[in-house]
């Protein structure tokens, strides 16, 4: 995969970032596509970890991570660093941060992922264990819809121009960890990941689907799937039957993995 970097990397070194406050300020220099109300800008997450065992996949940068990633880039690049330094240290600067890394931890313990990777705990996988992690998003590159984040809706792979987004980038990704498992944040990124096994790019046994997206948004799923909450006190939002069938079929897979040396099959 051609790195993009080397292009944008003078427009991040210049960069005004304070003037920047939403998705319609990112100057038009860091446009990568557009068709109709979507719109796709470049970010500095080119970066990826060859030796990873576990691949957790996000649906695509908010503006958020786009202006944490690029501050970060800008850093690194006026203090003379390596572009493969500066995108190093703009993904773990961007990817998933916030407070949607506890919920994170908490899920992939309670189906046992660390034990599969010999770890005391996945919370390891964003420090000491970090070279286990690969971060990504089945849109790699912020995809934005008249001008706010995109939240899922169309369907990427029900669409052309995100069909295109992921076999452009993400495909080309994926394609490079044969041995490794990914996990799906939110039903929108399961199905794009399931499309790409039913185009050869991934095996269906790669796929650990069916945690509750770690979005503050969703406290109540991910509370009952950790245990926290009883199904008696749940709301009407919340499918028991479905969260407690999604569990236990990741609780199953983990076992085989723990069990064997290669994939679930």
């Amino acid at each position: 995969m051609p790195h993009l970097f080397p292009r944008f990397a003078p427009d991040i070194r210049n960069l005004d970032l304070p003037l920047i406050d939403g998705h319609a300020r990112i100057p038009p220099a860091f446009l990568l596509d557009r068709d109709g109300p979507f719109e796709v800008n470049y970010i500095p997450f080119e970066s990826v970890n060859l030796a990873a065992r576990v691949v957790l996949v996000g649906l695509t940068p908010g503006f958020v991570q786009w202006r944490n990633a690029v501050a970060e880039a800008q850093v690194q690049l006026r203090g003379g660093a390596s572009a493969d330094e500066a995108l190093s240290a703009a993904k773990r600067a961007g990817a998933f941060s916030g407070p949607i890394r506890p919920n994170l931890v908490a899920l992939l313990d309670r189906i046992g992922l660390h034990r599969w990777l010999g770890l005391p705990g996945c919370a390891t996988l964003f420090g000491q264990h970090a070279h286990l992690l690969h971060l990504a998003s089945l849109l790699r590159h912020p995809v934005s819809r008249g001008g706010k984040n995109y939240s899922g809706t169309p369907a990427p792979i029900a669409h052309r121009f995100l069909r295109r987004q992921i076999t452009e980038y993400f495909a080309q990704e994926a394609a490079l960890f044969p041995d490794a498992v990914f996990i799906p944040l939110g039903p929108a990124v399961a199905n794009g990941l399931h499309w790409l096994a039913k185009e050869g790019v991934l095996q269906p046994a790669q796929i650990l689907d069916g945690l509750p997206h770690p979005s503050g948004a969703n406290a109540e799923r991910i509370a009952y799937f950790l245990g926290r909450k009883e199904r008696s006190t749940l709301s009407t939002r919340t499918d028991p039957v479905r969260l407690d069938s999604a569990r236990e079929a990741l609780a199953q897979k983990l076992e085989r993995l723990c069990g064997g040396t290669g994939l679930v099959t």
